[in-house]
């Protein structure tokens, strides 16, 4: 079953995907991503914040799914990086600060 997340005073929400952490703001509405595995200022290694129209989740698989339209016709899907991740063959992931979540969520 696959949950959709509305939660208009919860934010950020945060995903660990196997190459990028997703910062969620759900009360504007957008999204952005810090990427790892670049020796780079987090800063740097973020996209810029862009809009999305719903994020549904689905607990069996890992996946989650960023809707970019009304129409859900554009998205975004990845999944969530776990312990003996299946998407990526690995273990290890970067762990970011709380700080550099900050920065990130801030810029």
């Amino acid at each position: 079953m696959i949950e959709v997340v509305e939660a208009p005073h919860e934010s950020p929400i945060v995903l660990e995907s196997c190459h990028s952490t997703w910062l969620f703001d759900t009360e504007r509405m957008r999204f952005r991503r810090v990427l790892k595995g670049l020796d780079l200022d987090v800063r740097h290694a973020s996209t810029a914040w862009r809009p999305y129209f719903g994020l549904d989740l689905d607990p069996m698989s890992e996946s989650f799914v960023v809707l970019l339209n009304q129409e859900g016709t554009r998205l975004l899907r990845s999944w969530r990086h776990v312990e003996h991740c299946q998407q990526c063959g690995g273990d290890a992931t970067v762990e970011l600060s709380i700080d550099e979540l900050r920065a990130a969520s801030l810029g």
